[in-house]
C-alpha cells in the first residue's frame, strides 16, 4: 500500500506507480461535512496551483472546497462522483477520490504530513 499524505486543510494524496497523484479528502473532513449531495470536479488538463480551490463539495451541512495538496496538472477525475457523491462519505480514502494530477515536482508530497503526523494533530 502506497502511504498517504496529508495537509492542514484535510485532503490527501497518493502517488501512484505511473507517477500520477490521487487526491481526495480524509475521513475527517467527510465526516465534518456530513452527508455529500454534489461534488463539481476539475476540468481534465487545468493547471492547479498547490492550495488552490480544485473541486466543490456540497453537503446537507455546507458547502466547501477540495484544494491542490501540490501544484501539478489535472490528468483524471473521478466521474462516478457526478451520479453517487455518497461514495465520498462511504470511501474517502478508496472510491470517492476526487481527482488525480501530474505533479510539477513529486519531491513536493514528502513535504506533507505523513498520516500518524496528521491523525496527532486531530487528537489536539
Amino acid at each position: 500500500m502506497i502511504a498517504l499524505r496529508m495537509n492542514e486543510d484535510h485532503e490527501w494524496i497518493r502517488m501512484e506507480s505511473d507517477g500520477s497523484a490521487t487526491v481526495g479528502i480524509t475521513q475527517y473532513a467527510q465526516e465534518q461535512l456530513g452527508d455529500i449531495v454534489y461534488v463539481e470536479l476539475p476540468a481534465v488538463g487545468r493547471k492547479l496551483e498547490k492550495d488552490e480551490d480544485a473541486a466543490v463539495i456540497e453537503s446537507v451541512k455546507a458547502a466547501a472546497e477540495c484544494k491542490a495538496p501540490v501544484s501539478g496538472t489535472v490528468t483524471e477525475v473521478n466521474t462516478a462522483l457526478a451520479g453517487e457523491p455518497a461514495k465520498v462519505n462511504s470511501d474517502p480514502l478508496g472510491a470517492g477520490w476526487f481527482f488525480k494530477l501530474k505533479p510539477d515536482d513529486p519531491k513536493d508530497i514528502d513535504a506533507l504530513l505523513d498520516e500518524a503526523t496528521y491523525l496527532g494533530k486531530l487528537e489536539k
